[in-house]
């Protein structure tokens, strides 16, 4: 009974480890590395509010995260969305083992220096990381499987501008607002609070996710025909052909 359950899991599990090798080989590292540094600065800049009134608060990571929502809406488009979740779930990696080498690095004294500004950017604190990681990966798979649905409307061009613009519009204001007010809601309303005494309304988070979603689209705008024609280049050079043939061949 045992070894029954077993043997489909563990093969289930090599096919993953092969496929997951096989992603990691075949998708052009530009786009890996873009997606990781965005995500880890994002992280940092989420610590800052920007601007606060009665009614609107804006955080740093605003300036950056339209980056990692293009860079998975291309890797959706070309890759599919389980390569999609995988590299997510790798930046997702990266960014935690990032953020406890600066804590290590801002819990080590200086004598007779004080870098207690310095230690207090990177060190972070253990919430704002917690609620990013939990934003992040829920607005991320959200992003991700929404921008494969969409892209299933076009039967006649899926490969057009327009499916290419219609389905990153739609995911990333989407994804964005989720990641803007799941973030905010946990950082501003939940955590600050009771150990600093900062906090938004929830209406501050409404509209901060509301007002982030569409900056961050406006940016998605700007640079989604240069995330479509990377599209169709891998698409004309074959990038990631034996990775894309492993998924038909185990579908």
């Amino acid at each position: 009974m045992k070894d029954s359950f077993c043997h489909p899991l563990k093969g289930w599990f090599l096919k993953q480890k092969e496929s997951t090798k096989l992603l990691l080989h075949s998708i052009p590292a530009v786009v890996v590395a873009l997606f990781v540094v965005s995500v880890i600065t994002m992280n940092i800049l989420a610590n800052k509010t920007i601007y606060q009134n009665e009614w609107l608060a804006i955080d740093g990571g605003i300036l950056v995260s339209w980056l990692s929502f293009l860079c998975m809406d291309i890797i959706t488009k070309h890759f599919g969305p389980k390569a999609s979740v995988k590299i997510t779930l790798l930046a997702m990696f990266i960014n935690l083992l990032t953020c406890l080498i600066f804590y290590i690095v801002a819990k080590i004294p200086t004598p007779g220096m004080d870098f207690t500004a310095f230690n207090e950017l990177i060190g972070g604190t253990w919430y704002i990381l917690l609620s990013s990681t939990i934003a992040f990966l829920c607005s991320g798979l959200v992003n991700i499987w929404l921008n494969f649905f969409v892209g299933k409307i076009f039967k006649k061009n899926p490969n057009g501008l327009f499916a290419f613009i219609t389905r990153a519009y739609i995911s990333t204001f989407i994804g964005q607002f989720l990641d803007n007010f799941i973030f905010s809601i946990l950082t501003f309303t939940i955590f600050m609070p009771i150990y600093i005494g900062f906090s938004w309304t929830v209406l501050q988070c409404f509209t901060c996710a509301i007002l982030g979603a569409l900056i961050e689209l406006f940016c998605e705008a700007v640079f989604s025909p240069f995330g479509y024609y990377v599209s169709r280049k891998w698409q004309k050079d074959n990038v990631g052909e034996a990775y894309l043939n492993y998924v038909k061949e185990n579908a």
